[in-house]
C-alpha cells in the first residue's frame, strides 16, 4: 500500500510539469508562426516571463521524489536513456537561451538566432519527451540482471513481449507518442496565448487551436489504439483493476468540454479542459504500467514498484516533509498565477502594468 502510495505521488508532479511547463513548450513551438514583429514576439514571451522557470521547478520535484521513493528505478532508468537525457538536457538549455538571450543586443539577426532556439527547442522538447513516456509505456530491453542502454533507434519497430531483441528510443510507437505530445502541447500554448494575449497575436493562436485541437485528437485516437495493442499489460489492467477506466474516461469528457470551449471561443475555459485533458493522458499511462515502474520487452523482468521501491521506514517518514512541501509549492504557484495580467497588451506600456490578478472571462 506505501508503494501504491508513492507511485501517485510520484506521478503528480510530472503531471504539474506536463500541465505547466507544458503551454511554455507550446508557446515555444507557435512563438514565429503567432508573432511576426519584434513587439508581438516580446508580447508573447511577456505571457510567460513570469513563469516559465518556475514552472520547470516541478520537473526537479518529480525527479527528486522518483530517487526518494524508486532510487532502484532511478538508477536503472538514468543510466539506460542516459544519451536521451543529455539531449534533453542541452534543449532546455537552449530553450532558456532563447527566452533570456534575446533582448541583450538591438540586433535583428541576433534576435532571429534565440527566436529560433527558442522555438527548435520547445519543439524538440515536446518530442523527446513525449517519445521518453513512449518508452516507459512501451517498455525497454532489460536483460537479465535488470539493466539496459538503449540507442537512438535500432529498427523502426521493435521486438514482440516475450522476445529477445534491442528496442531503441525511436521507432514507430515512440514516434507516434512524440508526435502527439506535440501537437497536444502546442494546442495547449496556443489556448494560454488566446487567452491572455491583446491582438493580432491572440487571434492568430486562437485560429491555430482550431486545427490543433483536431490534429491533437486525431493522434490521440490512433496512440490509444498504437498502446492497446503495444503494451498487453493495459489490457490485463482492463480486466484486474477496472477503475483505473475512469483515467482515459475523465480525459474523454476533457476533451469533450475542450472542443466546445473552443467553439464557443471561451479560451479560459478551453486552457483548463485542455490543463485537465494533459493530466488524464499521464494518468492513462500510468495505469497502463501499473503495478510496475519500468516495464520490459520481456514482462518476467518488469521491474515492480514494490522491488524498486525504498525502505519502508524511509517511504514512512518522507510523507511527512513531502506532503506539506509539496503544498507549500503548490500554494505558491496558487499565488503567483493569481498576481498574472488578465491580459497582456501588445505594447509593456499599454494597460496593465503585470501586477493585476485574474479577471479574465472564466
Amino acid at each position: 500500500m506505501l508503494e501504491t502510495t508513492w507511485f501517485v505521488l510520484a506521478a503528480l508532479p510530472l503531471i504539474a510539469y506536463a500541465v505547466l511547463d507544458g503551454f511554455d513548450l507550446g508557446v515555444g513551438i507557435l512563438h514565429l508562426r503567432v508573432a511576426k514583429t519584434d513587439d508581438e514576439r516580446r508580447q508573447v514571451l511577456r505571457s510567460i516571463g513570469p513563469v516559465w522557470d518556475g514552472n520547470e521547478v516541478w520537473i526537479v520535484v518529480g525527479g527528486a521524489t522518483l530517487f526518494l521513493a524508486f532510487p532502484r528505478l532511478f538508477g536503472v532508468a538514468f543510466s539506460g536513456f542516459y544519451l536521451p537525457l543529455m539531449m534533453v538536457l542541452w534543449l532546455l538549455v537552449f530553450r532558456a537561451l532563447g527566452i533570456e538571450m534575446r533582448h541583450l543586443m538591438p540586433h535583428r539577426l541576433f534576435d532571429r538566432l534565440w527566436d529560433t532556439s527558442f522555438a527548435v527547442a520547445s519543439a524538440l522538447l515536446a518530442f523527446g519527451l513525449g517519445a521518453a513516456l513512449g518508452n516507459v509505456v512501451r517498455g525497454v530491453s532489460l536483460d537479465e540482471e535488470g539493466i539496459f542502454f538503449a540507442p537512438l533507434w535500432s529498427d523502426v519497430f521493435w521486438p514482440a513481449p516475450g522476445a529477445e531483441g534491442q528496442t531503441g528510443v525511436l521507432d514507430v510507437f515512440t514516434v507516434l507518442c512524440g508526435l502527439t505530445t506535440v501537437a497536444v502541447l502546442a494546442l495547449h500554448g496556443a489556448l494560454w496565448l488566446a487567452s491572455r494575449l491583446e491582438g493580432v497575436v491572440a487571434g492568430r493562436a486562437a485560429n491555430d487551436a482550431k486545427r490543433l485541437y483536431v490534429a491533437a485528437l486525431v493522434l490521440t485516437v490512433a496512440l490509444t489504439g498504437a498502446t492497446a495493442w503495444v503494451q498487453p499489460n493495459l489490457t490485463h489492467n482492463l480486466g484486474a483493476r477496472p477503475v483505473g477506466i475512469v483515467f482515459p474516461a475523465l480525459g474523454a469528457v476533457s476533451l469533450a468540454v475542450l472542443g466546445h470551449a473552443i467553439r464557443t471561443q471561451r479560451w479560459a475555459r478551453a486552457f483548463r479542459a485542455s490543463a485537465a485533458w494533459i493530466a488524464f493522458l499521464i494518468g492513462s499511462a500510468a495505469y497502463a504500467i501499473f503495478p510496475y515502474v519500468l516495464l520490459a520487452r520481456i514482462p518476467e523482468r518488469s521491474l515492480h514498484l514494490s522491488d524498486a521501491a525504498n525502505l519502508t521506514h524511509a517511504l514512512t517518514v518522507a510523507l511527512y516533509w513531502w506532503i506539506p512541501g509539496v503544498l507549500l509549492g503548490a500554494s505558491y504557484f496558487v499565488y503567483a498565477y493569481r498576481q498574472l495580467p488578465a491580459r497582456v497588451p501588445l505594447h509593456e506600456d499599454a494597460g496593465d502594468d503585470g501586477d493585476g490578478a485574474d479577471t479574465s472571462e472564466e
